[in-house]
């Protein structure tokens, strides 16, 4: 009886070691410039804050809104890689339905068929891949893409709708993947470390049945460090019903979602360059 209760402890905390949905970032504070995430101004209420845990590691983070089902932003490190795109199995996020569930994201029909959650019991947390079947004009979009990532785990870890949103489809297609598979690359050049922040901001629609809302503007942030200072920053911004994207200073990204979300938003707390 006392090796039972002793193995219980030690699995208790196996559990705390590998939480991944937390109340600040401080388990995955690397994917952050100078460890310091978005101001306040972005959270939403009831928000879920998730270091993405896949294979035994953190692959970036993201600020999730539990209402609305779909990511405020993902923080990644830029770190393109030569492995090949994987493919499209998407994922969920165990804990946020139950913090003391498994460390890593998981398939919905796996958590289903081992009799770990209901199908319910997902979808009142998160979206799920149904929600996004049958769409004509939305695809997932990715806020860290998995093109942005080094290793095969880490692109893997970007397949996960807590990463998502409904996108655009044309502009998923076109002009925002030439920015972020083009400009990302051309404006990166002679950086040692590039810290991205990549959200969407809320819209006034939504998809499957009132359930995933549909972003009005998808927008991106990079601050770019040479020999760790920082030497130049930018940023990207698109609505998401039109085929183009803007790519502007750091500085005039943060007075559009200052404008966006009603309230001052800065993305690398004045950390950063924004020449």
């Amino acid at each position: 009886m006392l090796g039972l209760l002793l193995l219980q402890v030690l699995a208790s905390c196996l559990w705390l070691g590998h939480s991944e949905v937390v109340n600040s970032f401080d388990s995955c504070p690397q994917f952050f410039y100078d460890g310091i995430p978005p101001d306040g101004a972005l959270n939403p209420n009831n928000p879920a804050r998730i270091c993405q845990h896949f294979n035994n590691s953190y692959h970036y983070a993201t600020l999730y809104n539990r209402v609305r089902r779909i990511p405020v932003y993902s923080a990644y490190k830029y770190e393109p890689g030569d492995d090949k795109k994987p493919q499209k199995w998407w994922m969920v996020e165990p804990q946020l339905i139950d913090r003391n569930s498994l460390p890593d994201m998981q398939y919905d029909w796996a958590l289903i068929k081992q009799d770990i959650f209901t199908l319910d019991q997902i979808k009142e947390s998160q979206a799920i891949p149904d929600d996004y079947k049958g769409l004509k004009d939305l695809d997932r979009g990715h806020l860290s893409p998995s093109g942005h990532q080094f290793s095969k785990e880490s692109m893997m870890a970007t397949f996960t709708l807590t990463n998502a949103v409904p996108q655009d489809r044309t502009l998923n297609n076109d002009k925002w993947n030439k920015y972020e598979y083009k400009t990302m690359e051309n404006n990166a050049q002679g950086c040692n470390n590039t810290y991205v922040i990549t959200g969407a901001v809320p819209g006034n629609t939504y998809i499957s049945h009132e359930r995933v809302n549909r972003p009005s503007h998808i927008w991106s942030a990079a601050c770019c460090l040479r020999d760790k200072k920082p030497l130049k920053a930018w940023g990207a911004i698109a609505e998401n019903n039109r085929n183009k994207v803007e790519v502007v200073s750091l500085e005039e990204l943060e007075k559009r979602l200052t404008d966006l979300y009603g309230g001052r938003v800065t993305l690398f707390k004045n950390a950063c360059s924004q020449k």
